[in-house]
Parts: C-alpha cells; sequence; structure tokens
C-alpha cells in the first residue's frame, strides 16, 4: 500500500490545520501521523493512492478559516508506519521555517459563547479558539505550543484540558485556551490609586463597569490584545477635548470603535467592500465617508470628511461595547510621539495623568502590535498602516526571488517597519512608528531581535535607506560592522517602486518601468531631497527621468509643521513675489506672509543656510493648502495640511471637465532630465484667490491641474522609452483624488497601472523595497 511524506509549507500552525488533517485523513481512511515541526505542518500517511489524492484536494479546499497554504510537497515515504489509524503526534524542534499567524479578530462562534449564559465562557474576556484570538502579541518563539507564549503563565484546566486534547473540538490545540477557572482576568483600577468595584456601579463586573464609565464621560485606559489604548464617548465634546489635552495630541484623528456595523452606518457610508473589510479577521480600522445621520464630536477628526471606524476585535471589546450605542474613541495609549504602552506599571506610570481609569488583566503583551488602517480606493484595499490583523504574514516574492540568502532591510526614519527575506517570502514588522523618539527607536530594536530570533534569520545583507541620518541606516551600519555582513545601501524612491513592483509581483528580470515616487522628502543621489521623481526603474537600478522643479525648505524642518514656509519659497521660487505686493496685495496669504520676518528669510535662502532644495510634491501641497488658508500657520503632524485640502475638494467641480478648467504646469528640460514647474499654477491660483474663487473649487483645480501634470510628464516619458507600465508610490498617492484621477486618466490612455494594496504606499513599504532590491542586486 502506498505510504507518502506530505509536507506543507505556509501559515499552518496555530490555526487548527492538525484537527482539519486528521479529520480528512480519517475521513479518507488514511492511517498515519501529523505533527508541528520548524517547517510548517508534516504528514505521514498510509492508505490507497486514490485515497491520498482524495485527501490532498480536500485539504486545499477545506483549510482552516486562518490558515494558508503555499506549498504541498508530496515524496514516497521509504520508513515503516506503525499506525493502526490516524493520531496527531507532538511538535517537532529542528530548523525555523515556519510562519507566525497574525492575531485574529473573535469569531462569531466565540462572540456567540460570551454572550450565552449557559456556556462556560459567559462573559469571559479572554475567550477564544483556533479560528480566533492572540497569535503575534503573545509569541516568545515558534513552534507556535503555549509554553512559547505568555499564556505559559497559567495552568489549563480540566475542562480546558479536555477540550485542547479533544480532536472534534473547535479548541482543539488552541495555545490560548482559557475560561474563568484557569484563565487570565481583568480588573479596573482608578487612576488616583482609590479602590474600585465593579458593585458601585451596580454592573456585572469590571468589564461591564467600563461601558458605564465611558457613558458618564470618564477616560479610561483598556489592555487589549497588542497594547494598552485611552477610550472615551466619541460623542461628548467635553472629554474628547479632555484627551485631547491630557494627552497632548491636539489635532491629529482619532479612531473610533462601534459595537457593530449598524451603529457605524449611523456616521458614515458604509460600501460592500468596507463592510468586508471590517468584518475580517484582520478587523483593521477602516478609513470611511462621515455622510452618515448623526455626527461624532467635532474634535474626532477636526477638518476631515472621513472617520476611522473599527469593530471590537477581543472578547474584551465586545463586552465593553455590549451597552454602548453609540462610538467610542480608542487611540493608542502612550505619550506623544512614544510607542503604545503594553505593560500594566508602565501604563499607570505614563497615562496616570491622562486616563481617569485602567482596566487591566494580567496576560502579558511579549509583542507591541498597533491597530492596521486601511481605507477603499476604486473598490480596492489600500493599505495606510499595516500592523495588528496583517502582519507578520509573509508576502510571496515574484518569480526569480526564490532562492535569494537570507536579507534584512532596516526600513526608514519615519513609519517604520523592517523586513526580513528569506526563500521567496518577505516577513513584513508591524507598524513601528517613527524612530525620531528615543523610546520608539529602543521599541525598533527590541523588536527587531526578537524577529531575528524567532525567525532564527541570520541575514547574509543588510540593506537599508542612503540617508546617512537615518537611525534605521545607523543601526544596521553597526549591526553589519559587528557581524561582518555585507550593507547595500538604497535609494528612497527607488526603493518605494520596487515594493509596489514586487507586491504587484513584477518578475525580478522584467524590463524597467516607469515608477512616479511622490513623498515627502528622500535623500537622492545627487545629495539633494527629493520627492517628486520620475524613475525608470527595474530592481536593479534606476535612471531619474523627469522631477518636479525643487524649492527650498526654508528652516528645513520647519517647513513641514509651517507650511506657509513653502507657500513663500513657492513664490520666490515663481519669480511671482514682487507681482504679489502689487497685484495681489490684498490677498490674505499675502498679507500674512507679509508679517514674517522675510528679510531673515531672504537671507537663508540666499546664504543656504538650513533651506535645502527638495523637490517634494508633499511640500507643494502645503504650500497650496496654506495659499488657500488651510493650516497656513501650523500643522501638528506632516501632511497634515494637504490631507484637509483634498477633505474640502468640491466633487462637482472635480468632475465637470468643461467649466472647471484645471491649473497648468510648465515642463522644461535641462541637467538631462525634465522638470514640472507649478508656477504658471500659482499665477492662475493667485488670480482665483482675488477674484474670491471658493476654497474648494480651488482645490478641485490643483488636484485635476497636478494630475494632469503627472499624466503628460507619463506620456511623454512612456513613449519616449518604449514602456506602457507605471507605478504609483509614495506618500502623496494615499491622497484618494489624485491617486483615482492619475490612474483613470492612465488607464485611458492604455497604460498599465500598478499601486499598492498589500504594504503602505507611504514610508511604511520601504523595507520591502529595499530587501527586493538587495536580493535583485545580489543575484546579478
Amino acid at each position: 500500500m502506498p505510504t507518502e511524506e506530505i509536507r506543507v509549507n505556509g501559515t499552518v500552525q496555530g490555526v487548527g490545520f492538525r484537527p482539519t488533517v486528521y479529520r480528512l485523513a480519517k475521513a479518507c481512511g488514511l492511517r498515519g501521523d501529523v505533527c508541528n515541526d520548524g517547517q510548517g505542518v508534516l504528514i505521514k500517511v498510509s492508505g490507497s493512492e486514490e485515497e491520498i489524492t482524495k485527501f490532498i484536494a480536500r485539504l486545499q479546499t477545506e483549510c482552516p478559516p486562518l490558515a494558508k497554504i503555499n506549498q504541498i510537497i508530496r515524496t514516497p515515504y521509504e520508513g515503516e508506519l506503525k499506525f493502526d489509524n490516524f493520531v496527531i503526534s507532538t511538535s517537532v524542534s529542528n530548523a525555523i521555517k515556519t510562519e507566525i499567524t497574525p492575531d485574529a479578530a473573535t469569531c462569531s462562534q466565540c462572540q456567540q459563547e460570551i454572550f450565552d449564559p449557559f456556556s462556560r465562557f459567559y462573559r469571559y474576556p479572554f475567550t477564544n479558539c483556533t479560528h480566533c484570538g492572540p497569535r503575534l502579541s503573545i509569541i516568545r518563539a515558534i513552534p507556535y505550543d503555549r509554553c512559547n507564549t505568555s499564556m505559559s503563565a497559567f495552568a489549563i484546566c480540566p475542562e480546558c484540558a479536555k477540550e485542547y486534547h479533544d480532536v472534534e473540538n473547535r479548541r482543539f490545540h488552541a495555545q490560548p485556551v482559557a475560561c474563568y477557572v484557569c484563565g487570565p482576568t481583568a480588573w479596573l483600577e482608578r487612576a488616583d490609586g482609590k479602590s474600585v468595584t465593579a458593585s458601585m456601579f451596580s454592573m456585572l463586573d469590571d468589564v461591564d463597569a467600563v461601558c458605564t464609565l465611558l457613558q458618564k464621560g470618564e477616560i479610561v485606559a483598556i489592555k487589549g490584545l497588542g497594547g494598552i489604548h485611552l477610550a472615551c464617548d466619541a460623542t461628548q465634546e467635553t472629554v474628547v477635548q479632555k484627551l485631547r489635552q491630557r494627552k497632548r495630541r491636539y489635532y491629529k484623528p482619532f479612531a473610533l470603535m462601534a459595537r457593530d456595523i449598524e451603529v457605524i452606518e449611523e456616521y458614515c457610508t458604509v460600501n460592500a467592500k468596507e463592510k468586508e473589510l471590517l468584518a475580517s479577521s484582520a478587523a483593521p480600522i477602516v478609513l470611511l465617508q462621515a455622510t452618515g445621520k448623526k455626527v461624532v464630536a467635532s474634535s474626532i477628526a477636526s477638518g476631515q470628511n472621513s472617520l476611522g471606524f473599527m469593530l471590537p476585535y477581543t472578547p474584551l471589546h465586545h463586552l465593553i461595547l455590549r451597552r454602548m450605542n453609540r462610538p467610542i474613541v480608542l487611540t493608542s495609549g502612550n505619550l506623544a510621539d512614544e510607542p503604545q504602552c503594553i505593560d500594566n506599571q508602565e501604563a499607570r506610570n505614563k497615562l496616570g495623568t491622562i486616563a481617569d481609569y485602567f482596566l487591566f488583566h494580567n496576560r502579558e503583551i511579549i509583542n507591541r502590535v498597533d491597530d492596521s488602517v486601511v481605507r477603499v480606493t476604486g473598490n480596492k484595499a489600500q493599505t495606510i498602516r499595516r500592523a495588528r490583523g496583517y502582519a507578520p504574514a509573509p508576502i510571496s516574492l515574484p518569480p526569480g526571488f526564490h532562492n535569494v540568502p537570507q536579507i534584512l532591510a532596516m526600513g526608514s526614519e519615519l513609519k517604520n517597519t523592517f523586513c526580513l527575506l528569506r526563500e521567496g517570502e518577505a516577513i513584513i514588522s508591524q507598524h513601528l512608528g517613527d524612530l525620531e523618539n528615543a523610546a520608539a527607536f529602543n521599541a525598533y530594536q527590541e523588536t527587531l531581535n526578537l524577529y531575528l530570533n524567532l525567525f532564527e534569520h541570520q541575514p547574509k545583507i543588510i540593506t537599508f535607506d542612503k540617508h546617512p541620518e537615518y537611525l534605521s541606516s545607523k543601526l544596521g551600519k553597526q549591526l553589519a560592522k559587528t557581524n561582518q555582513i555585507p550593507i547595500h545601501q538604497i535609494q528612497h524612491h527607488h526603493a518605494h517602486i520596487a515594493a509596489c513592483m514586487a507586491e504587484n509581483e513584477i518578475p525580478l528580470d522584467s524590463p524597467p518601468i516607469l515608477g512616479i515616487a511622490l513623498d515627502g522628502l528622500g535623500y537622492g543621489d545627487d545629495g539633494t531631497l527629493w520627492g517628486g521623481e520620475f524613475l525608470l526603474a527595474d530592481y536593479r537600478k534606476f535612471q531619474r527621468l523627469a522631477t518636479f522643479k525643487p524649492v527650498v525648505m526654508i528652516g528645513g524642518e520647519q517647513a513641514i509643521y509651517q507650511p506657509w514656509r513653502n507657500t513663500y519659497a513657492q513664490l520666490i521660487a515663481a519669480n511671482l513675489w514682487d507681482d504679489c505686493q502689487q497685484q495681489y496685495a490684498d490677498l490674505e496669504i499675502i498679507k500674512f506672509l507679509k508679517n514674517k520676518p522675510l528679510n531673515l528669510l531672504n537671507q537663508l535662502i540666499e546664504k543656504k543656510i538650513n533651506s535645502p532644495p527638495a523637490s517634494s510634491v508633499g511640500r507643494l501641497f502645503d504650500a497650496v493648502a496654506a495659499a488657500i488658508g488651510i493650516y497656513r500657520d501650523e500643522c501638528s503632524y506632516e501632511g497634515q495640511a494637504a490631507i484637509a485640502m483634498e477633505a474640502i475638494v468640491d466633487v462637482s467641480s472635480l468632475n465637470n471637465h468643461k467649466e472647471t478648467p484645471i491649473y497648468p504646469f510648465n515642463f522644461s528640460f535641462s541637467d538631462s532630465i525634465y522638470c514640472i514647474d507649478p508656477r504658471p499654477m500659482w499665477q492662475a491660483l493667485l488670480n482665483d484667490l482675488q477674484q474670491q474663487i471658493p476654497e474648494p473649487v480651488i482645490a478641485a483645480k490643483f488636484h485635476k491641474g497636478l494630475a494632469n501634470a503627472i499624466v503628460e510628464m507619463v506620456k511623454y516619458l512612456c513613449q519616449e522609452n518604449l514602456i506602457n507600465q507605471v507605478a504609483l508610490t509614495g506618500g502623496v498617492f494615499q491622497n484618494c483624488i489624485l491617486l483615482e484621477q492619475v490612474t483613470k486618466r492612465l488607464q485611458t490612455l492604455g497604460i498599465k497601472v500598478l499601486t499598492h494594496s498589500l504594504v503602505p504606499a507611504n514610508d511604511g513599504g520601504l523595507s520591502l523595497g529595499q530587501a527586493v532590491i538587495a536580493a535583485a542586486q545580489l543575484i546579478h
């Protein structure tokens, strides 16, 4: 009788894969065993050829919900199988090549149990099974067994053990399985240290009491799955303002959580794709149009027309929101620019002056994992922040990358992720934030060490951004020197384009495509700051074909947070300042600029003091926003003015091509590259301001004009270089209007357009690009 060894690679541990194998093998009349090991799942079976083939087919079609099979390898088994039946064997430790499953939102069956008074899991806030629950956030090592997670602190009780060992049960080998008798517990504390009990609120328990506290206008720090959040009632302006003041986060939008989609639909329009994302096992924050019948507190997302909503993704959150008929704020529990707190005592120390109450639990969070953020553009999901629910699920690399050595890519300075490349797949870390803050940089190093150990990753190359001052680049150099590993330095915008190519499965040896990388800033090959680039690129090299006209950033980084600086710099660069003082002296923006120390600013420009030229389209957006009065004086985070300008765009002007003209841009050629010059756009915009054209119409004309300029440049470059494929990347392409305008126009011309979906268009996707470029150069 044929006997085979079947190797299954992919996301196959901790997802109920072995019970499925067991059930199907029994149903197919096979003998043998299945076990987890460092490479995934190993199955040995004995049966007829027909039975084994049927078993393999059913394994692929009846795969558990959280599992993902990458590869099944069948080989004849030469040994002797001493099994009379089919069994599940214990895990085997060997070379680690398997995957770690992302944390998954509570499944529908567990949801039913926590609200069923006759279930032993009734109101238990840590209920889970093989189809849901914590994974990355609690794991210390693989194989994914309970002893390698923070659940090892809890001795399993007989009833849970019975389900854990019952192969027919949904909790068979569910490593975090727990109940009231044996599992973690949650409790409420007052921030001022005074005692508190649920009975004080006449509530069922401490978790239920949180709902009452939120309804009363209190701020509660809640320890969740991958970190601690700060929560309050999203409809009470007073408490939202209080949270902003205490957290010193004055403008950046807050994320919201609602009990169910019906509550969300009272505040936002939700299409089918958005509902699918909200209800998925990843349960991300989804950016939705705020066009519902009800409104949240005005300071939730001031200056924006969208809200970021998520659904409860743990039993704890389901229980808190059960009685809550309106949304709550659920924002990261951290001090400004620091990583999210994950430890109880750390939270008491750091959040004690922000929160009124704490809801803690005693399950340790090993890996800090923020909430993911996505939006839907053109019925396609666009990842803004890749974290809980998505990381560290690997991304399969395109053809040609399957035999690359292990590579570590260090990522960016802002919105950092790092990437481990191995055997045809990229494992990208969860979003780790901006490394400028010391605490964030420390957390980055801790997470990097954890990943290297978890995956037993021993990089043969370390790759990082060319910017010499990025902390990730400095750390990469240090690691390479210490371990005597070769380094590869990758240009910022080439990495953006390569990331877009990789996630769109462009094969390694494909001919070059045209990449358009628009972002804030990146270190250019010529030592200047780039940010509006047209590169003819493949994975190994690139040629800079065109750019936006460089304009100085007066005061360097200050220009990012004071948009008016960019407006003045643009007007100076366009030789329009004299005209402004004569023809447009009555405009608000001109009056505003005249009150600034222009003599000093002019000296900074002339003497090239802390005023580097940059071709940044992000700064161009800032300049236009400030000119029409949006966050003119100051922004609290990069891109705030640009996001606000996108929000006010007049849709009818945007779609009316006959009556609403577009702003013109000039094209020139010098120093071997083409250049887009916004000078005529500024002239037209100043005229519109003088004629008191409404700001939403001006914003629409700017978006259309910019999209038109990009498309015109693409048309010319595609014809000149005989290419027909374009990648749109960089943080500026998170602007839905610009992305849609450019995409539609290019597709109308018959040009294939690549955009991001799996990784962010912003710097969060940079590590993937760095990794594949280094791999391609090595293969060469």
